[in-house]
């Protein structure tokens, strides 16, 4: 009796792991596909709902007024930094009154149009122009001018900056910039 009890249970036994192996694969093949789809379509559904509350709320008045003032400030900002193509030509004209103003010696300044405006990588609407400036100048007329020029909008960038030193000992110790400016590009209409 012990041998038929020992047996039936050994039957039992593996007819519990065949349907448990059984039901792995079933879940496994059936219903693991079906819970990472149900998992990605409540993820979307949660973005849409995101989607429809920034619709929501952008359709208000205030919303609106916020997101022109932010506009504006951002256009504000860039104006600080860039400079139109149109406009670009008068920057030579600023910068020789700045050097006027400070009392710059020997002063000379040209614009590099051999280079032309240097792409700017990943920048369609931005690229660079080049002026060159020398002058000569003691070291509180040359932090004077290069403080205006700092100052100055849109920024000017100092590229590459040289300063050697006169071997005649009544000229003042020569400059050299070679500045960066960012100009809009033209937009064709």
């Amino acid at each position: 009796m012990k041998s038929t009890n020992k047996k039936n249970l050994t039957i039992v036994g593996l007819i519990w792991a065949a349907c448990l192996i059984l039901l792995f694969f079933v879940y496994m093949l059936m219903l693991g596909p079906q819970l990472q789809t149900k998992k990605q379509v409540e993820k979307e559904l949660a973005e849409k709902k995101q989607a429809y509350a920034s619709a929501l709320k952008a359709e208000k008045e205030e919303t609106q007024n916020r997101l022109k003032a932010n506009l504006k400030s951002a256009q504000d900002r860039l104006k600080d930094f860039v400079i139109d193509f149109s406009e670009s030509a008068n920057l030579t004209f600023d910068i020789s009154r700045i050097a006027s103003l400070q009392s710059i010696s020997s002063f000379s300044i040209r614009s590099q149009d051999n280079r032309g405006l240097a792409k700017i990588p990943n920048c369609n609407y931005i690229s660079e122009g080049h002026i060159e400036v020398s002058f000569g100048a003691e070291f509180n007329q040359f932090a004077a001018f290069l403080n205006a020029l700092e100052k100055h909008q849109p920024v000017l960038f100092a590229k590459n900056m040289t300063i050697t030193r006169s071997e005649q000992e009544e000229l003042k110790p020569l400059a050299k910039f070679d500045l960066a400016v960012l100009v809009r590009k033209q937009q064709d209409n």
